[in-house]
């Protein structure tokens, strides 16, 4: 499995913001800081505001920080916010058209099961635990 880039900065953005916990960030110092688009960095901030990650203050002296405290965000809860779906194979998408090997494939419960797993060890960590002490 791959996560998208828009998961990927998602993380990223988290991690800075719990990393300097004492201060308002700027999508623009993130954004620079990583070397990604501004543009494309403020559309992953407004929807992790939107789902209650962080928080956005308005004017002059604004910026960013999170809404709760890392030890309560985990990568699990970032990454099925962020992922638009884990359908590792194209018969997991319900859209998809009938497989002939449908009745006697086992591979389909194989991998819901794995990817299961993966967000369960996913829901085992806090952004706490990916921010070293400063």
């Amino acid at each position: 499995m791959r996560l998208t880039e828009h998961t990927d900065y998602a993380l990223r953005v988290l991690m800075y913001l719990g990393a300097n916990r004492g201060r308002l960030a700027t999508t623009g110092e993130v954004a620079a800081l990583h070397g990604i688009s501004h543009h494309h960095l403020t559309k992953i901030v407004n929807e992790l505001g939107h789902a209650g990650f962080v928080e956005t203050v308005r004017g002059r002296c604004g910026g960013i920080r999170l809404a709760r405290a890392p030890a309560d965000i985990t990568v699990g809860d970032v990454v099925r916010h962020t992922e638009p779906d884990f359908n590792l194979v194209a018969c997991l998408d319900g859209r998809a058209r009938a497989c002939p090997l449908a009745p006697a494939c086992v591979l389909k419960g194989a991998l819901c099961r794995a990817t299961a797993c993966f967000l369960a060890s996913l829901d085992g960590i806090a952004l706490s635990s990916l921010i070293a002490p400063s």
